[in-house]
């Protein structure tokens, strides 16, 4: 008995000291370098602006994350919501293990209000410095924001930033691409400041080097000397999408001709000034289908068809209770439209955005009856003829991108749930974003992206997970339209624009590369292309494709049995200290059953011996 107590009191201390040598031992393999980069904050004194130089540091622990941000001053909310979108930016566009780890920024500056999204290109920057663990260089700085695509996007105050980088000894300062023609450089010795600075008279002034950058690429290269992206994206239109679009295109340009010529044969005359623009729009297509720009051909002729439907109601002037049975009948077919894509299988990301543009026009045309039926008595029979023109031809639309239902592609898990999730996480994105717009423009300025928001919510609210992701996701193009813009003068929005379509054909070409083509994304991007004469046009559809291009990376694959472990974060402290536990229970376990094996055959061996002995002893005493 005193034998067994032994061996028990012994399996338990050396149980409890392997417990209690995980739990000291844990935490000293989640020691973590800490990073940092120089950041140029701008404050006011006494009615001048002052710059100061400020510290960015950047610790990961282990999580799934998150975001903290840790500043001495206070920070502004402004501050706090640019710092989770400049770490999305760059987990993104670097397709970043980031859910592996949480990020806790520390900011320390002498100015009084930490504030502003100047610090993004320094936080996105240094977020992929830290997860990748790349040597840099801490004499630079830079003053910029991030915007969608890893765009750089200028900030004010640009003047005294410079000027305090000088002073703290900075070697060198990374600036927004077209941020230095406008820069006012203090001539400490004078009371006037000189407008309008070239990169050449800024040297003059300053000491140090100054270097304009578009992307967050040429950023990482500047502080790290490496080439993340290096490779120029080629994009290349997928055959299939090119026989589909150009189907469409002939469907929608045919309705054209059917229309004008409907129009002829009842002797009807459009006047002058329509004929003119529907002739300009119908150039426009034939154009764009000649550079087999098909999806902007179709645009073209889908707005001259509107054109033309409109002018031939004016024309007819049917009377108001006509006009009522074609809506009941449009009402009628375009419920029966949305009955047939119900029915609709999705398990590509090409089905899954044909059926969003499929379903945002059904949902249009509906939305166009309603306000009918609150029109009828009071507006004008033009104005009804209007939405009844608009609401046919999106009608005619939505039918005719059926077609890409045809269109092969990789399958993913695009079932209810996975559809919600992805629902949930646009709408938590476009918040976001518009919550950031917020704090630099009016309620009036926003309220296209606030409409939208609330269509979404509704539709999540319905379970029209297809519908409230295609209006989650405009809502959260046209939020970064408005972000990206702000700050962009007239001069340098060409070549941020271009820079910004780049960004577009590196998410293109990287999706085409995996066998998913994104058929919604390319659209865009052409017609974003077509629109060259309407520069902030051209920009906010760029937006719609950069969005519209990675749908994917909400959803999974495929499924399998290990699908339920993956989501395990193995770095996770309690996964390991379990681990630990685990690992270190068995051990003892199987020490201890070794052990006690071995007793029981030794004891075993010496009760065969001892009882071969007392054999043997009695045996002599017989004999």
């Amino acid at each position: 008995m005193k034998q067994q107590r032994y061996f028990l009191q012994s399996k338990l201390c050396l149980i409890f000291l392997i417990i209690l040598l995980s739990i000291l031992l844990v935490p000293q393999a989640f020691a973590q370098e800490t990073f940092h980069v120089k950041l140029l904050a701008v404050q006011e004194k006494n009615g001048v602006m002052e710059g100061s130089p400020a510290d960015l540091y950047l610790e990961l622990i282990p999580g799934s994350g998150r975001v903290f941000l840790d500043t001495s001053p206070v920070t502004k909310m402004d501050t706090q919501i640019s710092t989770r979108f400049a770490k999305e930016i760059a987990c993104s566009h670097f397709k970043l293990e980031c859910d592996k780890y949480d990020f806790i920024f520390t900011i320390r500056a002498n100015s009084n209000i930490i504030g502003g999204p100047s610090a993004g290109a320094a936080i996105a920057a240094l977020t992929t410095i830290a997860i990748l663990d790349l040597p840099h260089d801490e004499s630079k700085a830079i003053t910029a924001t991030i915007n969608s695509g890893a765009t750089i996007g200028p900030v004010g105050g640009v003047q005294e930033k410079i000027q305090a980088a000088e002073r703290a000894g900075i070697s060198k300062v990374l600036l927004a691409k077209g941020s230095l023609p406008v820069l006012n450089i203090s001539n400490d010795n004078q009371n006037s400041t000189s407008q309008n600075n070239t990169l050449e008279n800024l040297t003059k002034n300053v000491s140090i080097e100054i270097r304009e950058v578009a992307t967050l690429d040429e950023v990482i290269e500047e502080f790290t000397g490496r080439q993340l992206n290096h490779k120029k994206p080629v994009v290349t239109e997928n055959k299939e999408y090119t026989k589909i679009m150009k189907n469409l295109q002939s469907t929608l340009c045919e309705r054209t001709n059917n229309i004008q010529n409907e129009i002829e044969e009842q002797n009807l005359m459009i006047n002058g000034n329509q004929s003119n623009k529907i002739e300009e729009k119908k150039r426009q297509a034939i154009n764009a289908t000649l550079q087999n720009d098909y999806y902007s051909a179709a645009s073209f002729c889908f707005g001259v068809n509107i054109d033309l439907k409109r002018n031939y109601y004016q024309i007819r002037k049917p009377q108001r209770l006509a006009v009522a049975q074609l809506f009941k009948l449009l009402e009628k077919k375009n419920i029966d439209l949305f009955k047939e894509l119900e029915k609709q299988e999705i398990q590509t990301i090409s089905d899954l955005q044909t059926f969003m543009v499929v379903r945002e026009r059904i949902q249009d045309v509906t939305d166009q009856i309603k306000d009918y039926e609150q029109k009828q008595q009071t507006a004008s029979l033009d104005d009804i003829y209007s939405i009844l023109a608009y609401a046919e031809e999106r009608y005619f639309s939505a039918k005719s991108w059926q077609q890409f239902f045809s269109m092969d592609g990789k399958r993913f898990v695009l079932d209810d749930t996975a559809l919600e999730n992805s629902c949930r996480q646009k709408i938590s994105e476009a918040d976001e974003r518009h919550q950031y717009a917020s704090l630099f423009l009016s309620a009036a300025h926003l309220n296209h992206v606030t409409k939208k928001i609330a269509t979404t919510y509704k539709a999540l609210e319905n379970k029209e997970y297809e519908l409230c992701l295609i209006t989650a996701t405009q809502a959260k193009a046209e939020a970064n339209a408005i972000i990206s813009s702000l700050g962009v003068t007239e001069n340098s929005l060409d070549d941020y624009t271009n820079t910004k379509k780049l960004a577009v054909e590196r998410v293109i070409s990287d999706n085409s590369q995996q066998g998913i083509f994104p058929i919604l994304g390319y659209s865009y991007y052409q017609y974003a292309q077509s629109l060259k004469n309407n520069r902030y046009h051209s920009l906010l559809y760029l937006e719609y494709a950069l969005e519209m291009s990675d749908l994917q990376m909400y959803f999974p694959e495929n499924k399998n049995y290990m699908q339920p472990f993956s989501r395990i974060n193995i770095n996770d402290p309690v996964f390991l200290t379990a681990q630990g536990f685990i690992i270190g229970v068995l051990a003892t376990t199987l020490f201890f059953v070794f052990r006690d094996k071995k007793h029981k055959k030794d004891s075993s061996k010496a009760l065969k011996k001892n009882k071969s002995t007392n054999q043997r002893t009695r045996q002599k005493k017989k004999k």
